[in-house]
């Protein structure tokens, strides 16, 4: 169970290694926009192989896996709605300047972002088996655009340093206690159950990425982006083989 924990922990800890290179290293826009572009298809490579193609499996015909899927979108857009009309639709936006007004958005909108993925890193060791390589290296680097291009917007609004890793080690803490959830929860829960689980994480990631970093990625990543995409989405797939 304590494992759990640990390794969402360790999929997050790139939100606190991008809030931090964005102290040190000055990137640019359109740089960061094919970062982004990257993990947006190490993710959609994730979905389809780690979870996708696993939830059909254990919902054995059952339908749990498809009802997961749109119930996760439509719980991640009813969320995102709320956190945008509250001010935390920009979360994400490169070169966007976060006041020190919008912290709370802010940091629901990521919390948001982050626990499904984060539950999926707990349900991957159920069973006895070890954490999905694949899941976690999906997780770890899709993190990182966010940081950066968050961290930049907070400290243009007049946040401290200080208080920006704060806010990115709060987010690390709580994503490894979604992960510990995902383990202790589910459990005991049946395959139909996982599989629903599994893909209502999925939607939710897909509408996230179509709603935010894809858009993102293309604005300030030109053309680049699709190219960048596809080799993100490559290297999950090459993770998921060898995992």
């Amino acid at each position: 169970m304590t494992s759990s924990f640990l390794w969402g922990i360790l999929a997050a800890s790139s939100l606190l290694i991008g809030g931090l290179l964005t102290f040190w290293i000055r990137i640019s826009n359109k740089v960061l926009g094919l970062i982004m572009a990257f993990g947006s298809g190490v993710l959609i490579s994730a979905v389809a192989f780690e979870l996708a193609h696993e939830s059909v499996e254990l919902s054995a015909g059952s339908g749990m896996a498809a009802l997961g899927l749109f119930t996760g979108a439509i719980v991640f857009f009813t969320g995102d709605w709320f956190i945008g009309h509250m001010g935390g639709h920009n979360r994400k936006s490169i070169g966007a300047s976060h006041g020190s007004e919008l912290g709370l958005p802010i940091t629901l909108g990521i919390v948001l972002d982050g626990i499904p993925e984060s539950i999926v890193i707990g349900l991957s060791l159920l069973g006895g088996h070890t954490v999905s390589f694949a899941m976690l290296i999906a997780v770890f680097i899709s993190n990182l655009p966010e940081a950066l291009a968050a961290t930049t917007g907070l400290a243009s609004g007049g946040w401290s340093r200080f208080r920006i890793m704060l806010l990115w080690l709060s987010v690390t803490l709580v994503s490894g206690v979604a992960a510990l959830a995902g383990f202790a929860l589910f459990e005991n829960a049946s395959n139909a159950t996982q599989a629903f689980i599994n893909m209502f994480a999925g939607g939710a990631i897909l509408v996230m990425l179509a709603n935010t970093m894809i858009p993102e990625a293309f604005e300030h990543g030109g053309k680049l982006a699709g190219l960048s995409t596809v080799m993100g989405f490559a290297l999950a797939i090459y993770f998921s083989m060898i995992s």
